[in-house]
């Protein structure tokens, strides 16, 4: 998920903010992101969203007959048959999808993302929860094709900062109640929950592990943006943070441990890839039991640029690694316009999820 600066920090409302946030297409490491909307820091929308800083039967045969050793005239009672016996507990049913089965291969996931309170940071943060749900159902059947479409509410639960905070990790975590919040509407209208994770300085495995309480549901999954993964000398804003195939294996090992620990159905994990250098030793990422990897080529621009960034981040990736794409509202229709449903299910290979910005 990228967000921009434009031109000097230190003189622009976003600085005033002091939210600088990168955002665009660039392919070198350090790449300073192109000028968006995006100036607003993460930390100052997320003061206004309620961010916090830093779940013995007795049988049958031994009933019958029981002090029955009268008489020799007094006769046994017949042990019950099987079809009299108290009958087995029901097995309790295996936890689904949303919409049924256990494997997202038979869905097209299409959504949006965002954070209450905090407009620039995507359109999921607007208006009424709701409306916005029934609207993500709406935009997924023109993505379907021939699949089951499967709504997405990417949910921002870690936010980078552009300032250290008292803990020194430039990132913010969005309450236990938000959460919960977006969790109710995702089962009120049998959708999926990715909790998105910007992680400033702080360890990436840590901000997954701090979700568990959330993981543990089949309806919620992790979606990471590496691009706001900071060394530590670099600061949100200033440049590209970055991933690597070994660490993206150490995350999916832990979700697919929740998966198997709890019986659930596949887990989805996304990260979003705006320049080849954002994800550093592809080939080192290992695919793990029950989770779904997800590349989602990132980054803004013409249907013909786009389709340039795509063909560079999908070239010699690993087996068993699945893709997506992301549209945005504002940005990509700024000196052009949007891709259309058409233009981006003719991307080869076709995109598994489709997200809105």
């Amino acid at each position: 998920m990228a967000h921009s600066t434009s031109g000097n920090p230190a003189h622009q409302e976003a600085s005033a903010r002091q939210d600088a946030v990168p955002h665009g297409g660039g392919t070198g490491p350090g790449t300073p992101p192109p000028p968006t909307r995006r100036g607003m820091l993460a930390v100052a929308a997320a003061a206004g969203a309620g961010l916090l800083a830093g779940c013995g039967e007795q049988t049958a045969d031994s009933a019958s007959g029981a002090g029955q050793q009268g008489s020799r005239g007094a006769q046994r009672s017949p042990s019950a048959t099987p079809s009299e016996r108290s009958p087995s507990p029901t097995p309790k049913p295996r936890p689904e999808l949303p919409r049924g089965g256990r494997e997202l291969s038979r869905y097209r996931l299409v959504g949006y993302c965002g954070l209450p309170g905090a407009a620039a940071l995507g359109r999921l943060g607007t208006g009424d929860l709701d409306d916005r749900v029934r609207q993500i159902e709406k935009t997924a059947r023109a993505y379907a094709a021939d699949r089951t479409p499967q709504p997405v509410l990417e949910l921002l639960a870690t936010v980078a900062n552009g300032t250290a905070g008292p803990d020194g990790t430039y990132r913010s975590r969005t309450s236990p109640d938000t959460i919960r919040r977006f969790h109710d509407a995702a089962k009120r209208h049998r959708a999926l929950l990715l909790l998105n994770i910007q992680p400033g300085r702080a360890p990436v495995l840590g901000e997954v592990k701090a979700l568990r309480e959330w993981l543990v549901h089949p309806d919620v999954g992790i979606a990471l943006d590496p691009e706001w993964e900071m060394g530590p000398d670099q600061v949100p804003g200033d440049s590209y943070g970055h991933t690597s195939g070994k660490e993206l294996t150490d995350v999916a090992r832990y979700l697919s441990g929740i998966v198997a620990e709890h019986d659930l159905p596949q887990k989805p994990l996304v990260f979003h890839q705006v320049a080849v250098s954002v994800v550093r030793d592809q080939s080192a990422l290992r695919p793990q039991p029950g989770v779904v990897l997800v590349k989602s080529a990132d980054g803004i621009g013409s249907p013909g640029m786009k389709r340039d960034t795509w063909r560079q981040l999908v070239k010699d990736q690993p087996e068993g690694l699945r893709t997506g794409f992301k549209l945005f509202y504002e940005e990509d229709t700024e000196g052009s316009r949007l891709m259309t449903p058409e233009e981006v299910l003719a991307l080869r290979p076709r995109p598994d999820y489709v997200m809105f910005e």
